[in-house]
């Protein structure tokens, strides 16, 4: 699996985009989109990356919540490369939609898809197992401290993330993180268990 971080134009607020590709570029992998940013400005990033000969350089897309810094872009990704489109929530854009717990191929890996309510009833975190890599979205995964409420579901969700082995986050807001991150996740889940938990 390679990981290629989009930025997109800084003149706008956006999430992170990640391009995932297979480490060989083989016919058989499936170049993977997770998020599009607010406004397309990642095309130029895209097509810069070798995504393989013969294939299309985006041939699915992930959406990890309908937020307009995550959807924004799809319908320029749409026209430019016109590919499957897989979401939790109701786009409008003809897409797949997810319940949780289905395995997507992402690159040249198989992942899991997990529903996590908590920023938005419709977010996902897709959890690459032979990788160990977590594509969290805007998940909150780095809660530096007690405080707050959160719900019994989203500490279900962090349970259940924190019984994984995650050794690198791809978060839709930060760097990647690529060291320490299980640490990241038992510290915030630790902080959350000491916050108010609503029903």
């Amino acid at each position: 699996m390679k990981v290629f971080t989009l930025h997109g134009s800084p003149d706008v607020y956006s999430c992170r985009s990640y391009l995932v590709l297979g480490d060989w570029n083989r016919i058989e992998d499936v170049n993977t989109l997770i998020d599009t940013g607010t406004d397309g400005s990642i095309l130029n990033e895209i097509e810069a990356i070798s995504t393989g000969i013969g294939k299309r350089g985006v041939e699915q897309v992930i959406i990890t919540h309908n937020h307009f810094d995550h959807t924004g872009g799809l319908d320029v990704i749409i026209k430019r490369f016109n590919p499957r489109i897989y979401s939790y929530g109701d786009l409008g854009r003809g897409e797949r939609r997810l319940r949780g717990w289905e395995t997507l191929r992402i690159g040249d890996c198989d992942c899991r898809v997990m529903h996590t309510p908590g920023h938005s009833s419709d977010s996902i975190c897709l959890y690459a197992a032979d990788q160990a890599a977590l594509f969290s979205g805007d998940t909150p995964l780095r809660i530096l401290s007690p405080g707050g409420s959160y719900s019994g579901e989203f500490l279900s969700c962090l349970q259940q993330i924190a019984s994984l082995r995650v050794e690198a986050i791809y978060p839709g807001h930060d760097d990647p993180i690529l060291a320490d991150a299980h640490q990241v996740i038992l510290h915030t889940l630790a902080a959350v268990r000491r916050s108010h938990i609503s029903p």
